[in-house]
């Protein structure tokens, strides 16, 4: 079976099953209904446990720095008959691209403590968590600096009281640093300021505060806007330049993971509903998003279709990354 759901057989005349390097047998491929019915069955926090371990061994010998993005993303597809689809909270690597853990969201939970339970497996002694606005917690940046790590949270109207103090600080007397980007008709001005994070800000291990506001153009439209960042590291461990390239990089996560599932992988269209089976085609697809960039390239189209076209190289992939 594919990532997007369809059977793939061996091509006709092809005598070895492709898998039984990796230990699946030698009596050739399951059928269609064999499949279904195994990931049916399949427990998925298990399933997602092994593969984020065995992932994370790779991407230390592959990235610099470890950065770390969370999000969410829902199987939209997989809702059906009133059930509610699953919701999937993956870490990504900012340097490799690659899916590092995922859990899924509790049934009337939602993904402030899932964070906490993904960043559980994870060694974060010098790593550094970026999050969106959902996540700017002060259990959250407790937990996280407790166990060795440092944070990267944005700030948004969604806490009030500490976006107003955030806003409150002497932006106008703050020297900026701007940087331009220039792609396919659209220009994007990025503008970051960075404070000492004072006493005021009551939140917990805050030591730098940024304001970063983006100006976009397109077509000659432009739009504004303005956000901030708060941070558990200090100035000599992040420049102004790198707390504006980590937030660039979080918000990566969309183009670099749940863009490349719903797109290439077709993931919202997908008609698996059943039990387990949409969690597991979900990391699935992640695992092999991951695989792919492993090898160096972040074209997961096109390398997608080179190993479709012979079964033997998924599994060579697999064998030598």
């Amino acid at each position: 079976m594919t990532v997007t759901g369809q059977v793939s057989r061996p091509p006709l005349g092809r005598t070895q099953w492709p898998l039984t390097d990796l230990g699946a047998g030698g009596r050739g491929p399951p059928s269609e209904a064999t499949i279904r019915r195994a990931f049916t069955a399949l427990d998925g926090d298990r399933l997602d446990k092994l593969i984020g371990a065995w992932i994370r061994t790779r991407v230390g010998l592959l990235a610099g720095r470890h950065v770390i993005a969370i999000d969410g993303k829902t199987v939209r597809g997989a809702k059906a008959a009133g059930a509610t689809a699953p919701h999937l909270v993956a870490a990504l690597d900012h340097t490799a691209g690659v899916v590092l853990g995922q859990v899924q969201v509790a049934l009337k939970s939602n993904e402030i403590p899932a964070l906490r339970t993904l960043l559980d497996a994870f060694d974060l002694v010098n790593r550094v968590i970026t999050a969106d606005a959902m996540h700017t917690q002060t259990a959250t940046a407790t937990y996280i600096t407790a166990r060795g790590g440092q944070y990267v949270f944005t700030v948004k109207a969604n806490q009030p009281g500490l976006y107003r103090r955030c806003k409150a600080l002497p932006w106008a007397q703050l020297r900026a640093t701007s940087s331009v980007e220039r792609t396919h008709g659209r220009r994007v001005r990025r503008t970051i300021k960075v404070a000492a994070a004072p006493q005021i800000l009551d939140f917990p291990h805050a030591v730098q505060v940024a304001q970063l506001r983006r100006t976009r153009t397109i077509n000659a439209t432009k739009s504004v806007e303005l956000v901030y960042i708060i941070t558990s590291m200090t100035a000599v461990q992040a420049s102004p330049t790198q707390i504006a390239t980590w937030v660039q990089g979080h918000w990566g996560i969309e183009n670099k993971l749940h863009w490349v599932r719903d797109v290439v992988y077709d993931e919202d269209r997908s008609t698996v509903r059943t039990a387990n089976a949409p969690r597991v085609m979900a990391t699935l697809r992640s695992t092999a998003i991951s695989l792919i960039r492993l090898t160096g390239t972040n074209k997961i189209a096109k390398t997608t279709r080179h190993h479709a076209r012979d079964p033997t190289r998924p599994a060579k992939l697999l064998l030598t990354c």
